[in-house]
């Protein structure tokens, strides 16, 4: 997701956004741990993303204040 897309979000998208993927590098990890998974760069993919939700969110929370 590009940060002009997260930008377009109202809080409530960029929440739940957020909830989904810490549950989905919940579920990359579990799957790096068991040898299931070929391709690492998925969890340095989501972590980013992560952090992009996250620093939106506080921007807005910031511009509000």
């Amino acid at each position: 997701m590009r940060a002009h897309e997260i930008r377009e979000m109202d809080y409530e998208e960029l929440k739940r956004s957020l909830e989904e993927s810490y549950r989905e590098l919940m579920n990359i990890r579990f799957r790096l741990a068991t040898k299931q998974m070929a391709n690492t760069s998925q969890v340095r993919y989501v972590k980013r993303n992560i952090a992009r939700l996250q620093t939106i969110i506080r921007q807005r929370e910031l511009g509000e204040s």
